[in-house]
């Protein structure tokens, strides 16, 4: 089953980016208006200035940010930001499916533990192995 047109709660891409925050805030779940009442902090502040810049046309590579916990919300739709993972950067791409979620929820984290071969003295059996 494809959807044909994509919006968030009825509500169409152009609705959205027009509304401001406390709009969006009687959409979101509650978890996520909890956390846009208490308001940003300078980090989430410094990300939405850089997304304006980038909407300006200031800034043309994708924003770096490490601040896993700002909440998606209209004014990052269709903005590429880089989102810090532990190790390295991951290049998320802001849609509607991911509106009132975090962006940490976005960019795993942890890898699955792959070993390889034990070493030596590792197991009783392989001390009787050869060093070669």
């Amino acid at each position: 089953m494809v959807k044909k047109d994509l919006s968030y709660k009825g509500k169409t891409l152009e609705e959205l980016q027009a509304m401001d925050i406390k709009e969006f805030m009687t959409y979101a779940p509650s978890r996520i208006r909890r956390s846009l009442k208490r308001g940003f902090t300078d980090q989430q502040k410094k990300l939405l200035l850089k997304v304006g810049k980038y909407r300006e046309g200031k800034i043309k590579k994708p924003i770096k940010t490490q601040c896993r916990n700002m909440v998606i919300i209209p004014a990052l739709l269709g903005v590429p930001i880089q989102v810090y993972n532990g190790k390295e950067y991951f290049t998320v791409e802001i849609t509607l499916e991911v509106l009132g979620k975090y962006l940490g929820e976005l960019v795993v984290t942890r890898r699955k533990v792959e070993h390889s071969a034990p070493g030596i003295g590792a197991t009783k059996s392989s001390s009787a192995m050869s060093v070669k």
